[in-house]
């Protein structure tokens, strides 16, 4: 466990904290990484299709890197129910953005996808991380990652991607969550990729109810002893909305109070659409830490 921390915070310690991803070094021991969201989807829960246009997807890209994002995560296909998207199309959607934004930008680039075929196009492209919402569905995908130097996030969910999972039942969550992790850990490294390319979500909402997201956040140390740099999806999603009784446009306050609850309990990489407010959290979280130094110091020092 990692000691002296304030408040009586104990942390579960990470196998490999220290990653180089996309030429940036992270040190996850004592670092939170803010991953920025950028959907070129005309229907994604959030934006509803705000960044679907390319010149769009890519000024949003531009502008999260701009605000301190540490990763942008592009998406062309949602998670959520709905008619498939074809495989041409997310190819489309995906790598145009991924090339905008190398062009002006060294961020590290994520790709959200469960399809081999574009997890290749975009490493190829520029992205250094496979973002798979469904959990290792498809294994090649798998095996792309492992021949890269990519790293995966694998994510529990329990429905075939964009199909309905109604009334999703669990006799414990976090303990089944983990469970199906240490399962898609194990198929990742049998296929080749070592653990210092991998990193958990344990997929807020993805196919959970409200009840079921809040134990999941408040029992989310047991995610991070799995020994994994972890992942927080909460970022204005419907257990935000319905604890609160707030519609998505008013979800900012809701989405950082579970960012930080997480990262206290272990998450190192929280994913979130308002960049500015979020990095400015994780900066003073980082900071009450003892992780990182003011940028200045005035008070009562004069």
């Amino acid at each position: 466990m990692q000691a002296d921390l304030p408040l009586g915070i104990v942390l579960p310690p990470i196998g490999v904290p220290v990653r180089s991803i996309g030429g940036h070094t992270f040190d996850f021991s004592r670092q939170i990484a803010v991953m920025a969201i950028v959907n070129r989807t005309p229907d994604s829960f959030f934006d509803q299709g705000s960044t679907f246009a390319l010149d769009r997807a890519v000024a949003a890209a531009v502008q999260a890197a701009r605000d301190g994002a540490d990763w942008v995560d592009i998406g062309g296909a949602p998670f959520a129910p709905g008619p498939e998207v074809p495989l041409a199309e997310e190819l489309d959607r995906v790598i145009p953005v991924i090339e905008g934004l190398t062009a002006e930008s060294d961020v590290v680039i994520s790709v959200d996808t469960f399809r081999p075929e574009v997890a290749a196009a975009a490493i190829a492209a520029g992205a250094s991380v496979i973002n798979d919402t469904t959990g290792i569905h498809d294994p090649r995908l798998a095996d792309v990652v492992a021949d890269s130097a990519a790293t995966l996030v694998i994510t529990h969910s329990l429905a075939q991607p964009r199909q309905a999972y109604p009334r999703p039942q669990y006799g414990d969550v976090a303990g089944e969550i983990s469970d199906f992790l240490r399962s898609r850990i194990e198929l990742a490294r049998s296929r080749g990729i070592p653990d210092e390319r991998i990193i958990l979500d344990p997929g807020h909402d993805l196919n959970k109810n409200t009840r079921q997201t809040l134990e999941l956040t408040r029992r989310f140390d047991e995610i991070a002893a799995l020994g994994f740099p972890a992942l927080a999806a909460v970022s204005n999603k419907d257990f935000v909305g319905e604890s609160l009784g707030r519609d998505k446009a008013d979800r900012l306050a809701g989405s950082l109070a579970a960012a930080t609850v997480s990262v206290l309990l272990g998450a190192r990489i929280v994913r979130m659409h308002d960049v500015a407010a979020a990095v400015d959290a994780m900066r003073m979280v980082e900071s009450i830490l003892g992780w990182r130094e003011p940028v200045y110091e005035t008070h009562n020092l004069g």
